[in-house]
Parts: structure tokens; sequence; C-alpha cells
């Protein structure tokens, strides 16, 4: 007879542990909630997540911790939502994370794939994240850029079909066209609730770690690219940018670049023309700011200089005097 498989082992015991009825742990503190680990051998593991990283899941099963690799690992469900709270002021428009481990790509789209929108103006589309419930989303200045008109798409994704639903009339509430950073607010047809993304609290940011986009470049919905921070602080035009070889295309403009933990980090906004693997992102320290003082930015759709940027006068080619300041005789 052989010998049971390692894993079949530790699935026993973490199923063990978790179906331990209550009244013969009385005496003892809570349980911790209890996630689910299907393996990609089809075995189950039913134990509390201690601690993750992107490459391993470290499950606590009572008596001993093991390390699973997330190559063996085929899907995660989790007991309950990741941690969230408010930012530190009631008012804020935003929330921030606590304590949220790292995971892949994958499996945090799949979390907070739904908060990510496509912006649509009559002159073109971008991309843009909701940050709150009641609708508020963060998207580009250059994005909406002297237009009134604009509709969003929301990805809904249900147990078995999945809902692409158009808001139409989304309304512009502030822009700065310095920071290139646009609020905008959707309104639920059915009065529900919005997926958000939380941001990042204060900036930790590392050159080679990893960051993942959502948007939709060309028009091409739900595109993930994902790549590393190849800079943290590239100067442009006396702003700072966060530089990432994660692929930025037009349309992907607006949308959110995440760190491995599903944080904003950066709205990202340019790609260099011609260039391969070089793309740009607004810091999140920019759009906290800029969140915090949105009123200053309030938008006006009656004035025509609001949320409109002009560019500068072109440069003169001839260096000398200008022949209308000659007099009638010619002299200067």
């Amino acid at each position: 007879m052989r010998a049971p498989s390692r894993w079949y082992i530790l699935s026993c015991m973490a199923s063990i542990v978790a179906a331990a009825p209550l009244a013969a742990r009385q005496d003892a503190p809570s349980p911790p909630k209890v996630d689910t680990i299907t393996l990609l051998d089809g075995k189950v593991i039913a134990a509390p997540i201690l601690k993750e990283s992107s490459e391993t899941l470290w499950l606590d099963l009572g008596d001993q911790v093991i390390a699973i690799p997330r190559s063996r690992i085929d899907t995660v469900i989790r007991a309950e939502p990741d941690p969230e709270s408010e930012a530190d002021d009631d008012k804020a428009l935003y929330r921030i994370s606590k304590g949220l481990p790292e995971s892949t790509p994958k499996e945090l789209a799949k979390r907070i794939g739904e908060a990510v929108i496509m912006v649509n103006t009559p002159s073109g589309l971008g991309s843009g994240f909701i940050i709150h419930p009641e609708g508020y989303a963060i998207t580009n200045a250059h994005v909406i850029q002297g237009e009134t008109r604009l509709k969003a798409t929301v990805y809904e994704q249900r147990d078995r079909d999945f809902r692409r639903l158009v808001i139409e009339d989304v309304e512009i509430l502030a822009v700065n066209n310095h920071l290139d950073l646009a609020m905008i607010k959707l309104k639920h047809p059915d009065g529900k609730a919005f997926p958000t993304v939380p941001l990042q609290a204060s900036e930790e940011l590392d050159v080679g770690q990893g960051v993942f986009a959502i948007g939709s470049p060309l028009g091409l919905e739900r595109t993930l690219s994902q790549g590393v921070v190849a800079t943290r602080q590239r100067d442009w035009e006396g702003l700072t940018f966060i530089q990432t070889t994660a692929e930025i295309n037009p349309g992907n403009s607006g949308g959110p670049l995440f760190n491995l933990k599903g944080e904003v980090i950066g709205v990202t906004n340019m790609k260099i023309p011609f260039g391969e693997g070089l793309g740009f992102a607004i810091p999140a320290r920019y759009l906290r700011d800029f969140l915090r003082n949105h009123d200053a930015f309030a938008y006006d759709k009656d004035n025509p200089n609001s949320g409109y940027s002009y560019k500068e006068a072109p440069p003169r080619s001839d260096f000398g005097r200008p022949t209308i300041l000659e007099d009638e005789t010619g002299s200067r």
C-alpha cells in the first residue's frame, strides 16, 4: 500500500484545524478566519494565511507553519476582504489600506479590477479608477480636456456572468492641468455602491519592485500590463514621475498603477513616442494632495478657462528687431 503524499497529509491536517468543534475549544481564543487554497493538482487546504508574498503563501496549521509556492496554487478564496480604512481626514474622498499582504497581479486583478473604468469623450478615450463608493473617480486632465460630455464604462463581475455598464452624463468636479489630474463623479443607475481601490498611504517605492497597470490602451478594455519601477523620481517639466517598464499606451492615460499589494501608487499619464518600455505615472503623493485640496480646483462649466490648458506661444524664428517697431523712415 502506497503511503499518502505529504500534500494529502497537510490537507487533512488543515481541514481538521478548520473543522474542530468550537465546544472543544471554549477556553481558547477565537479561532482565526479560515482561507481556502486550491492547488493545481486539485487538493484543497483550508487554513488561515499567516503571511504571504508575491511568490509564497505561509499557512498556519496550528502546530506548524507550511510554505506553499504560488506556482503550485490555482485559486485562493479568502475568509473576508482585506482590511481597509478611511484616510485620517473624515471628509477624505479616498481610502488607504493597512496591513495588506503582497499578492499576484492575477489575483489582485480579480479583486480590484472592477474599480477600473474606461472614460469616453466625443474626441477620444482614456482610463480611470473609482476611489469612493459614491462614484468619485480619478482620470487625467488631458483625457477630458476641453470636453463637457463624458461617459464611463464600468465592468461588473458577477458569479456566473459579466456586465458592461455604460454610465452617461459623468460629472466633472475638479481639474488640475499642472498635475494632469481630474476628479469626476459617476452615478450608478441602480443606486448601488461602487467598488473602490485604496491609495498608498505614504510613498514606499523601490527600484525594481513589481507593479502592474490596468486600463484600456487603444480602447482594448481591461488590459493588464506588468513591469517594475525603473526609477522613482524622473524629472519632467518641474514635476517628478514614476518611470515603469509596464506597457503604457494611448488609452491607458488616467488609469491606476498598482503595487503588488493592490494599492494605487501612481496615475499613468504618458509614454515617450517611439520609446519601448518607457511608461510614466503621476506619484500618489500628488494625487493625495489634489484630493485634499480639490475645492481649489473646482470645475466651472460656465468658465471657458476652467479645465482648459493653453499651450505656450511658438518661439521666434527671427531674432532681429520686429519691423513693427520701425518708424516710417526705417530708422530704429
